[in-house]
């Protein structure tokens, strides 16, 4: 089984954002939210995932984190809103389906 690669924001306790890559988000994020996901994210828990790509690749989605780290809060704020309102969207069609 090959395993999928995710490019991630978390919105930190103190209103930073984080941007990551993995492959377990399940696992990272608990890692995160345990002190133990990064040395940035350790003083500013809780976090919560507001941003979520996956990649085919583990390249990919490295480049993907570097790409988004260089984006301004502005950009990285306007990223999140259109990932929620798909996420809403999507929610919304399967409600109905």
């Amino acid at each position: 089984m090959e395993k999928k690669n995710y490019t991630y924001l978390l919105l930190c306790g103190d209103g930073s954002y984080y941007c990551g890559w993995t492959n377990d988000m399940k696992k990272r994020l608990k890692a995160h939210n345990d002190g133990s996901g990064s040395k940035y994210t350790r003083t500013r828990r809780p976090v919560r995932l507001v941003y979520l790509e996956e990649s085919p690749t583990k390249n990919e989605a490295m480049s993907r984190e570097w790409h988004i780290k260089r984006l301004s809060r502005k950009q990285k704020e306007a990223l999140v809103a259109s990932y929620q309102k798909t996420k809403e969207i999507e929610s919304e069609r399967e409600a109905n389906d």
